[in-house]
Order: structure tokens, then sequence, then C-alpha cells
């Protein structure tokens, strides 16, 4: 009698968790009975995944943070080679965190397990090498926006766009004021919410900007409202750390919730940090300033690899700039005054910007997580 899939899988943060959460709920209405080991945060835990370390433990950012745990990350990939192997799982799914999840295909690759990445990395922008150790290490690579098959395709590396599952979970109607309802905000309130991001880094780079902006809008519009989401406790710590070294005004205008995109449904703008958030925030239909800064020296390796025109996904998604964007020495606190200012001023949200966000919606709207989980049942029924 054969046996229910057994499958690895690796989520390095909480963009990986989502969508490792997505994938083994529509890899169990296949498989009813299949079960997953590696690592996974709280979504995927929920849902009976077996974590074999700490998901946090594998949230490194930039060129520096990698090195500095390299002997903790080559202790974490041993561990899961030796289980994933022992255990003879049917396929190995890597989400994201590519360096790490790559690294780990390939070995496991070499030992006879087939492999999936999930997410691709960004080889269009920069390392275009990279797609050789790609080859090497997957059998299937699933992408989630279209742009990115090209490079596979003329590699000859099985590819398949599934579209992003966040463009099939968040509807086209308006979620605004039942957001507000929610987290107690008024509807007439104005309000901006501010996400500096969820690493440590990145909140420690961020949030000390957001807050002081913040205040010089209070002293101009002192019944402004504002949101900051955080992800888990030591997020929420550094954020309360900050407010608490803030004017009496700042903490009582500042709502701290634990939903990032309740955060951002409920807001009339967003300023964040780039990455999986923007999506979130153009598929929720809101304007945006986007912020970007890394720690000084991976800015200066980054700045010498990546050779493209954007950071943020709205503008990559578009071929053009849509959303502003500051990055690095660009932020500062004048440049995100001016925008959120500007925004104040405006009678009205531009319809072109919602147009765009639409289009882009509908481009993502492929099946997501349930695509995804055929092409990996494919994947194991051929293998």
């Amino acid at each position: 009698m054969q046996r229910s899939p057994h499958f690895g899988i690796v989520a390095g943060e909480r963009s990986g968790d989502i969508l490792g959460a997505g994938l083994i709920r529509e890899l169990r209405k296949i498989y009813p009975e299949a079960t997953f080991v590696g690592v996974a945060g709280p979504e995927m835990l929920s849902l009976g995944c077996e974590s074999l370390v700490d998901m946090d433990r594998l949230a490194v950012m930039g060129f520096v943070d990698p090195l500095l745990r390299l002997k903790e990350l080559l202790r974490i990939k041993k561990k899961l080679r030796e289980r994933l192997i022992a255990d003879k799982v049917s396929a190995f799914i890597g989400i994201d965190s590519p360096d790490f999840n790559l690294r780990l295909a390939k070995e496991l690759k070499s030992s006879g397990c087939r492999t999936v990445h999930y997410v691709s990395p960004s080889v269009w922008a920069y390392r275009k090498n990279r797609i050789y150790k790609i080859k090497a290490a997957v059998d299937l690579m699933l992408t989630l926006f279209p742009f990115e098959n090209e490079v596979y395709e003329k590699h000859k590396i099985p590819v398949c766009c599934v579209g992003h599952p966040l463009a099939d979970k968040i509807e086209f109607e308006d979620r605004k004021y039942e957001s507000r309802s929610k987290l107690g905000i008024a509807e007439s309130d104005s309000v901006t919410t501010f996400l500096p991001g969820s690493r440590k880094g990145e909140i420690e780079r961020l949030a000390p900007i957001f807050l002081s902006v913040i205040f010089r809008i209070l002293k101009k519009k002192p019944t402004k409202r504002f949101i900051i989401p955080f992800s888990g406790n030591e997020s929420m710590g550094l954020i309360e750390k900050y407010l608490r070294r803030c004017d009496s005004s700042v903490r009582n205008s500042v709502v701290l919730v634990d939903d990032s995109l309740e955060a951002m449904s409920a807001a009339d703008l967003v300023v964040l940090s780039s990455g999986t958030a923007t999506l979130e925030a153009l598929l929720l239909r809101r304007p945006m300033v986007v912020c970007y800064r890394l720690a000084t020296f991976s800015f200066f390796i980054a700045s010498r690899l990546v050779k493209i025109p954007f950071v943020s996904l709205p503008n990559l998604l578009a071929g053009r700039k849509i959303v502003p964007e500051y990055i690095q020495g660009e932020l500062n606190e004048d440049v995100l005054l001016f925008e959120i200012e500007k925004f104040y001023s405006a009678s009205e949200i531009d319809s072109e910007l919602l147009g765009v966000y639409q289009d882009i919606h509908l481009s993502l709207r492929l099946g997501g997580s349930k695509k995804a989980a055929n092409a990996v049942a494919s994947l194991i029924t051929v293998g």
C-alpha cells in the first residue's frame, strides 16, 4: 500500500509562512493524510507542520547578517538535511529564503529527493549567474509574477507561474470601514498606517524616522490618527521601546495592532518598508510611500550588484514608477513629510493609480496556492 506523501518544507519568514500555509491547505485537499516537516511559522504550525527549528532563526537580511550567523545556519541546514533524507520525503519545498533553501535543495537533490523552490530569487535583477546553481538545485520553480518565467524557460528549468495567493485572498471590494470598526477607529478619521517591517534591523532603521514624522505631522494637524502593525513579540517590544521615547501626543495618536493587513485596509495612506507588504497595499488599493534602507555595508554591496530601476513591487510590476520610493540616503523625515502632506492636500485618490492597481491585481489571480499544489502533485506523480 502506497504511503501518503510526506513533504519537507522550509519557510524562513512571515511571508513564506503565509505561502506555506496556503500550499499545505491545498496539498491536503489532494492528499488528506499528507504530513509536513521542516521549518514553519505560526500559520504552518497551526496546520500541523512539524518545525525542527524556530522560523525566526532563518530570518536574516542583507549581506552581513548571514556571515555573522553562518555557523548557526550551517548547523540548521545539516539538521534539516539529515532528517529529510532519513524521512525519505516525497519532495522538498523551499519557500523563498533562497540563499539557505537552494543550498539545502541541492544537497537533497543529489541524494535523490525531488525539489521545488517557491518564490523566484531575483535572478532578473542581480547575481544572474545564480541561474546555473538554481538549475542544479531544483526540479521545479514556482514563480509568483509572470515576468519571472522568461529566464527559467531560457535555461530549460521547469517553471510554473502560480500567481500570488494574496491576489486570490484579497477581494476587489474595499473593506476600509469594516477594518476600522474592528480596530476601533472612526470612519471619519484621517488615518495613515506606518509599517517599519518585521525584522529587527528594519525596525531599528525605520521606526525612529516614522515616529519623528508622526510628531511633526501632529504639530500641524493634531487630529490625525496613525496605525503601526507589529509581527510577533520581538517587533512589538522594539516599537514600544521607540514609542516610550516619544512625546505624549505621538503615543496618544498611534494604535498598535498585530494584523498588518487590517492595519493597511483601515488606512487612507500607507508608508512602509519595501517588501511583500507593498503588494498587499496595492491589492488593497491604498496609495503608498515605499521606504528602503539596509545596513550601510549591505547597501554598499547591493548597490553594485542590483541592476533594476525600482525596488518596490508596485513599480516593478507596473514597469514604471507609479508610487514614490525612497532608498537609503534619499530617505529622511523631510521627503516623507512632503509626500504625506501632498496626499493630505489632494482632493481625491488618483483614479489612474487605482486603474493600474486593478490591472495588476487581475494579472496575479492565477490560482495561487491551488495551482502551486497541483504543480507539486504532478511532480511527485511523474517522479
